[in-house]
């Protein structure tokens, strides 16, 4: 399949950036194994109840730190269109709060929640705020990058991940979702 790398110049709006491979373990229902990129748990966002991302193993993916007070904020409304379009057809957008950019998500966990929830209308799962910069950003943001070859630069950086758990594209924060290359390149991995 081919890799998708989109970048933007739009850095003055809102700033963003795997671990060894595992072997397949099976996924939540016996019979999708789980890619080594899902092999990892997170909080849910509204209560912190521990997810496994392996529930996910078999969709396509859209990966996407998010933040609160960013000048690319109101792609949430157009990922939860991209969610509830797609989400038949397998595509799940996972949103990872970050305050790496700009310190433009200091909330906590409940008021990040209420905002996206609230204000915008969220759906799709989110989880608990996520370090995707540095040193200390979390596995799954290492893996991400490292297999892209591209760390997120700003708020609303999009990782594209195929049904077998390999990323296939990255689009930069100016990329909105409902740009046609972004949506080709989810209609080629569904």
């Amino acid at each position: 399949m081919k890799f998708v790398k989109l970048t933007a110049s739009l850095i003055f709006s809102c700033a963003i950036p795997w671990a060894s491979a595992l072997a397949a373990a099976p996924g939540p229902t016996g019979n999708t194994a789980c890619p080594a990129l899902l092999q990892q748990q997170f909080k849910r966002l509204q209560d912190e109840a521990p997810q496994q991302l392996c529930q996910y193993a078999g969709k396509v993916l859209l990966v996407v730190n998010t933040a609160s007070y960013c000048g690319f904020t109101n792609q949430y409304q157009g990922l939860e269109a991209l969610h509830a379009r797609y989400q038949g057809r397998g595509l799940v957008v996972l949103g990872f709060p970050s305050n790496d950019f700009g310190q433009q998500e200091p909330g906590s966990g409940k008021e990040i929640a209420d905002f996206c929830f609230n204000t915008y209308g969220v759906k799709f799962p989110m989880f608990s705020k996520t370090v995707v910069l540095g040193a200390g950003r979390s596995p799954l943001y290492a893996a991400l990058a490292k297999a892209s070859g591209e760390a997120p630069q700003w708020n609303f950086h999009k990782y594209l991940v195929n049904r077998q758990g390999q990323v296939v594209g990255s689009f930069a924060s100016g990329v909105p979702p409902e740009d046609k290359r972004l949506l080709g390149a989810i209609e080629r991995a569904l």
